[in-house]
């Protein structure tokens, strides 16, 4: 029988060699997360709003102002390195008027499913307020930012989402090759601008 310690030896040069799953993170700086996030951003696999299986997240009870027919800024800072885009929702009654995660495009892997590309909508079609955001295929240290317009209307708490796809990217549990972050948002409409007809009438 060989030494227990060769033994041990053994198994940890084997896991050594096995390459280690690479998950990106990001982190909501812009609007205020309805949930107290780690540094790395965490917790976020699961839709619609973050969350996992086992930690469904602290509430920040931080809800932010926009005014509506205005822009919002948007800004996110990318923790843990993966290629990929952006997309930023909005619900104005439910978490659940939210889209769907990005419809993937995925190849066979010796893991199983593997994420190439998703599906951007162009132009963006309510509840999407901006798709195809901050397309990137190496890391960037700084943060991502940019302005989206909000409908105007008139709501007391909306819930806006901002997503990351992850390309070259295994499935997650929860989330597959998606990670969620939401804002709670107040938005007063603009009383010099005509009320967005085309989004629901908050109940």
């Amino acid at each position: 029988m060989k030494h227990p310690a060769r033994l041990l030896l053994a198994f940890g040069v084997l896991v050594a060699a096995v390459p280690s799953a690479v998950s990106a993170h990001f982190k909501l700086l812009e609007p205020a997360s309805w949930l107290i996030e780690s540094d790395r951003g965490d917790p976020q696999k699961a839709g619609p709003c973050g969350g996992t299986n086992t930690d469904y997240g602290k509430p920040s009870y931080v809800i932010g102002k926009a005014t509506g027919g205005q822009k919002l800024h948007v800004r996110v800072q990318e923790t843990v390195y993966h290629p990929g885009h952006y997309r930023v929702a909005l619900a104005v009654n439910s978490p659940t008027e939210l889209p769907l995660d990005p419809e993937a495009t995925t190849m066979d892997s010796d893991r199983g499913p593997r994420s190439v590309s998703a599906k951007i909508q162009n132009p963006p079609q309510m509840p999407v307020l901006a798709d195809g955001l901050w397309v990137h295929t190496a890391k960037v240290d700084a943060p991502f930012e940019t302005d989206v317009q909000v409908p105007n209307i008139n709501c007391k708490k909306c819930t806006l989402q901002v997503v990351q796809f992850m390309a070259e990217h295994g499935i997650n549990n929860p989330g597959n090759f998606t990670y969620h972050h939401c804002a709670e948002l107040q938005i007063t409409a603009d009383p010099a601008k005509p009320i967005d007809r085309q989004w629901p009438a908050e109940r």
